[in-house]
C-alpha cells in the first residue's frame, strides 16, 4: 500500500480553455520572475542535452530569471549538478538544484516523522549500480539482500530499463518479511537515451500491489516543492512569480498546482506516445482532448519542447 529540440512543428494546436499553447519558454519568461524546471525529458535525455535546451537556458539568465532544477533523481542536488556537466549544464545556468533524493535525505536525518522513526539503517538498495554506493548519505548501510535488510530504499534505474524487470525476486523477497519501502525517486516512467522506459517509481507501485508498504520522496509530494520554494524566497521570489516546467501530467502538473504553482506541460517527454507527437512537435486537437480525458489536472500552458 502506497503511504503516501529546437522549434515546434505545429499541427491544429490544441484548444483547451485553460491551457494557452506557447511556441516557446521566452513567453513564460515574460509572465514570470522564476522557473522551476524538470531535468529529465526537459534538459535532457540521460545521454544528451534535448535540442535547444542550452540555448534556452542561457537565454533564461540573460533575461535575468531565476532558475531552480527541481528532479525526481535520488541523488542529491550537489551530485546532479555534478552529473549534469557532461551536458553542458553548468553552475551558470541555474540559481540551485532540488531533488527528491535531498527531501529523503532530510527525512532520514531528522526522523521526525511516523514512518521513518521506526526505520533501521540495514538497507537493500535497488539503483543503478553506480548509485548504490550513495546509500552512505542516508545515513544507511547497504544490505546484502532482504533475509538482512531493515527496509528497501530505491533510488534510479539502469538507461536500458533492466532494473524494473530484474527487481521482482528482491521485491518478493523483501514483502514476505514485510520491509518497508522508501522510494527516492517516484517517476514511473522516465526518458532515457530517446526513450521511454520504466523508472523506480513503477518498481515502488509494483511493491506497493503486493501489499507492501511505500514512503515515497519527490513530485507530486509537497516535501520537495518545499525545498525548491525555500530557495526562491531567499532569493526574493514570491510563488506567484514563479512556474513550472515539466513532461509529467502526475509529477509535474500535478505536483506543481499543489504547490500553488502554474505548469507548462512539455509535449515531447513522457507523454509523447499518448499525445501523438515525436520532440518538437504540439498534439492535433484530437489527441490533446483524448488525452485530458478524465484527468484530474489540466496544464496552464502547453510547449512541445524547452526551447526559447
Amino acid at each position: 500500500m502506497d503511504t503516501r529540440s529546437t522549434g515546434a512543428t505545429m499541427r491544429a494546436a490544441p484548444q483547451a480553455a485553460q491551457t494557452q499553447v506557447l511556441s516557446g519558454v521566452r513567453e513564460l519568461a515574460a509572465r514570470y520572475d522564476a522557473l522551476l524546471l524538470d531535468q529529465w525529458g526537459v534538459l535532457h535525455d540521460g545521454a544528451h542535452p534535448l535540442p535547444g535546451a542550452l540555448d534556452c537556458l542561457a537565454q533564461l539568465r540573460l533575461a535575468g530569471k531565476r532558475v531552480v532544477i527541481l528532479s525526481n533523481s535520488g541523488r542529491s542536488g550537489d551530485a546532479n549538478a555534478r552529473a549534469m556537466r557532461r551536458f553542458g549544464i553548468t553552475a551558470a545556468h541555474y540559481d540551485a538544484v532540488v531533488t527528491a533524493g535531498d527531501d529523503a535525505r532530510e527525512a532520514f536525518r531528522a526522523r521526525t516523522d511516523r514512518f521513518h522513526r521506526t526505520l533501521g539503517r540495514r538497507a537493500l538498495v535497488i539503483a543503478r549500480a553506480i548509485d548504490v554506493g550513495q546509500v552512505a548519505d542516508f545515513g544507511l548501510v547497504a544490505a546484502a539482500d532482504a533475509a538482512s535488510a531493515d527496509l528497501v530504499l530505491v533510488l534510479s534505474v539502469e538507461a536500458d530499463g533492466r532494473t524494473a524487470r530484474a527487481s521482482e525476486a528482491l521485491l518478493a523477497a523483501a514483502r514476505e518479511r514485510d520491509l518497508p519501502m522508501v522510494c527516492a525517486n517516484p517517476d514511473v516512467t522516465v526518458v532515457s537515451h530517446g526513450e521511454v522506459i520504466d523508472g523506480p517509481g513503477a518498481i515502488a507501485r509494483r511493491y506497493g500491489a503486493l501489499g507492501g508498504r511505500v514512503r515515497y520522496h519527490g513530485k507530486p509530494d509537497r516535501g520537495v516543492y518545499d525545498l525548491a520554494l525555500a530557495v526562491l524566497a531567499r532569493l526574493g521570489i514570491a510563488v506567484a512569480r514563479a512556474a513550472a516546467v515539466g513532461d509529467s501530467m502526475l509529477n509535474d502538473v500535478a505536483g506543481a498546482h499543489g504547490a500553488g504553482l502554474a505548469c507548462a506541460l512539455v509535449a515531447g517527454g513522457i507523454h509523447r506516445d499518448a499525445l501523438g507527437v515525436t520532440p518538437g512537435q504540439l498534439p492535433d486537437a484530437a489527441h490533446w482532448t483524448a488525452f485530458l480525458a478524465g484527468s484530474k489536472v489540466v496544464p496552464e500552458y502547453l510547449i512541445a519542447s524547452f526551447v526559447w
